[in-house]
């Protein structure tokens, strides 16, 4: 893996159309064409610009990476969800820069903890940063195996 410093990532908190259609295009990228997922379950009310969610968009020498959005869980907590990373950007870092900006984000809004369902086979990556899984057993979302990851920040 690259070391962060050595990126020309730029961190962007989605707030014009422009920006939100990328980031939509990433995630129909990777959960609809590559996942699977069907697109009905991967779109919803959070995403457009009028809703109480803060989409973060991750741009890589000079092309649109990652994405991911963050909404309010409950009082204290945000819901980290939708992270997303091109498959031509993986193993790059992307990941980690993208996720620590959804918790500066989470951070602004003055919550104190951070939740996520992880997808099983990224359970490590989520662990590496801090999170520690809470679910007893997997559970299925979108017809991939989850767990419930939470940190504290």
């Amino acid at each position: 893996m690259k070391e962060v410093q050595n990126m020309a990532a730029e961190i962007i908190n989605v707030s014009t159309e422009e920006e939100l259609r990328a980031a939509l295009t990433i995630r129909k990228e990777v959960f609809v064409e590559e996942q699977k997922v069907p697109e009905d379950l991967e779109i919803d009310e959070y995403d457009n610009l009028e809703a109480e969610a803060q989409h973060i968009l991750i741009k890589y020498d000079g092309e649109f990476a990652a994405a991911g959005r963050v909404i309010r869980y409950n009082k204290d907590a945000a819901k980290m969800q939708r992270i997303a990373v091109r498959q031509k950007f993986r193993t790059q870092g992307l990941g980690r820069v993208l996720v620590l900006a959804m918790e500066n984000a989470a951070r602004e809004l003055k919550l104190e903890s951070s939740v996520l369902d992880a997808q099983c086979q990224a359970e490590g990556f989520y662990a590496k940063l801090g999170y520690t899984t809470t679910s007893t057993e997997p559970f299925d979302d979108a017809g991939i195996p989850h767990v419930r990851m939470v940190k504290e920040l």
